[in-house]
């Protein structure tokens, strides 16, 4: 009996080739596992990482269409010709752009917002649903263009601008019923929804703006002062995408201030990132010239930089501004500095981003420069952008 009974253990036993089978199965899951894992955590880097600052969005925009109109006759017991009774449609969803204080960048827009649309009509009367409206926010200061011509400007908090209109819902036949006809037979389909091409642009992209050649140290500089983590290294072209960081003060006044690509001699002519460079640069309300102290002649940068802000818009580089003398921790930092001075008629501030040195200074003039942006916008010359 014991001998029958391990026979039968022994031959429930897997064999050696199920065994190995067994094992590579389970070495194949844990695979798939950590693949799945390494394709999650780069998603997450994607969607949850540094998100860049967008002040640009190019959105296509199409209404919802609306509901069809139903053909349909009463009947019922005793009512057999009751006569026509389809309702009709439902009007399309329309999409509606709204200006929200709350929202900060363009970083959260789709390319192709489609509206809702209606629901068709039913038999006994009954109407269709409409379609809801689709509300995209912006931030306050967001300008749409059509074409490159504006059509609004977004300055208030909640002002809305009706972008797409939905698409009218169709008849049933219970609206074509008239004394020449008792039994219409008519019903019509809804109509569709508008579309639109927009562009978004924002007016005001910060405060301030860090202007400056490649590897001139300004995003360390926004990663000293402000709560912004942009990408840092020891080669040009580092950043391709501004970040916007925001300097907190103890009276709960924001700053806004951006970190822009850096530029090149001939940017005005489109070298380099060019145009696109410009164009942030003409949304900052006063610029903070970021000089590299490293570089031979430090005080010829700035008049580099100024003569490509000219030329691209005339009387940009004289706007608000500071000069920034940047790495200051170098050995040879002090004996530039004094030369920048006397090269330089206005007033330079010396700070080295690697070390936090002087970054005081830099936000109590950058503070000064906010004051007197408020005051100017007081005083009517337009109305001033609080972050």
């Amino acid at each position: 009996m014991l001998a029958a009974l391990s026979r039968v253990k022994i031959s429930r036993l897997p064999s050696s080739e199920i065994f190995v089978r067994y094992i590579f199965e389970q070495e194949v899951e844990r695979g798939k596992l950590r693949l799945l894992a390494l394709s999650s955590a780069t998603w997450r880097r994607k969607v949850g990482g540094t998100r860049h600052f967008v002040d640009h969005r190019r959105v296509k925009l199409v209404a919802g269409s609306g509901g069809k109109g139903v053909c349909s006759f009463l009947s019922e017991p005793r009512k057999e010709w009751g006569g026509p009774d389809g309702g009709n449609g439902g009007d399309g969803g329309s999409i509606i752009i709204k200006a929200d204080r709350f929202v900060k960048s363009l970083a959260q827009l789709v390319p192709v917002y489609k509206g809702e649309d209606g629901e068709s009509g039913g038999s006994k009367n009954c109407y269709g649903r409409n379609g809801s409206p689709t509300f995209i926010r912006v931030p306050l200061g967001t300008v749409v263009k059509e074409q490159g011509k504006i059509i609004v400007d977004m300055t208030e908090h909640g002002q809305e601008y009706l972008a797409a209109f939905g698409g009218s819902g169709g008849k049933g036949n219970r609206f074509f019923l008239s004394n020449e006809n008792r039994s219409p037979m008519t019903a019509t389909p809804g109509m569709t929804g508008q579309e639109q091409v927009l562009q978004l642009e924002l007016r005001t992209m910060a405060h301030a703006g860090l202007v400056g050649f490649p590897n001139a140290g300004k995003s360390s500089l926004l990663r000293a002062i402000t709560n912004a983590r942009p990408a840092v290294a020891a080669y040009p072209f580092t950043t391709l995408n501004p970040h916007v960081g925001i300097v907190k003060y103890r009276d709960h006044e924001q700053v806004a201030v951006a970190d822009i690509p850096g530029i090149i001699r001939g940017a005005h002519l489109n070298r380099g990132l060019g145009i696109s460079f410009l164009r942030h640069i003409e949304r900052c309300r006063f610029l903070l010239f970021v000089l590299d102290l490293s570089a031979p002649e430090p005080w010829t940068q700035l008049q580099h930089l100024r003569y490509e802000l000219d030329q691209y818009e005339l009387g940009l580089s004289q706007r608000p501004q500071a000069i920034i003398a940047n790495k200051m921790d170098l050995p040879e930092a002090q004996e530039k500095l004094e030369t920048l001075k006397s090269h330089i008629s206005q007033r330079v501030i010396p700070v080295s981003a690697l070390t936090g040195q002087n970054t005081e200074e830099l936000i109590l003039y950058l503070r000064e420069l906010y004051d007197g942006y408020l005051q100017e916008g007081d005083s009517g010359e337009g109305n001033p952008t609080r972050w």
